[in-house]
């Protein structure tokens, strides 16, 4: 079993940065990827960012240049989010994929007001 720890949202005015950290336990192998994902009220789920071990993060087209994704270790990961919009407003999930089977956190919110 994996569990899945967010922290790190909070409430930000437009321009602004927070910090997201999502912790991992149980069964993390150093070889998975980790990402992040958000969901906006009425909205599906989109995917952020993810990293692999040991190499560079990729992004959605709407963060790139101002979101960074990190790992500390194989069971750590952050990210670091820049010149916030409104329209990054959302719950903000942690996710790694273990065995085709795919775990999520309990999510994380980030509000960012105009």
């Amino acid at each position: 079993q994996v569990q899945l720890v967010e922290s790190g949202g909070g409430l930000v005015q437009a321009g602004g940065s927070l910090r997201l950290s999502c912790a991992a336990s149980g069964r993390i192998f150093s070889g998975n990827n980790m990402g992040w994902y958000r969901q906006a009220p009425g909205k599906q789920r989109e995917w952020v960012a993810t990293i692999p071990s040991g190499g560079s993060g990729n992004y959605a087209d709407s963060v790139k240049g101002r979101f960074t994704i990190s790992r500390t270790n194989a069971n750590t990961v952050h990210l670091q989010m820049n010149s916030l919009k409104p329209e990054d407003t959302a719950v903000y999930y942690c996710n790694t994929v273990i065995f085709s089977q795919n775990y999520w956190g309990q999510g994380t919110q980030v509000t960012v007001s105009s």
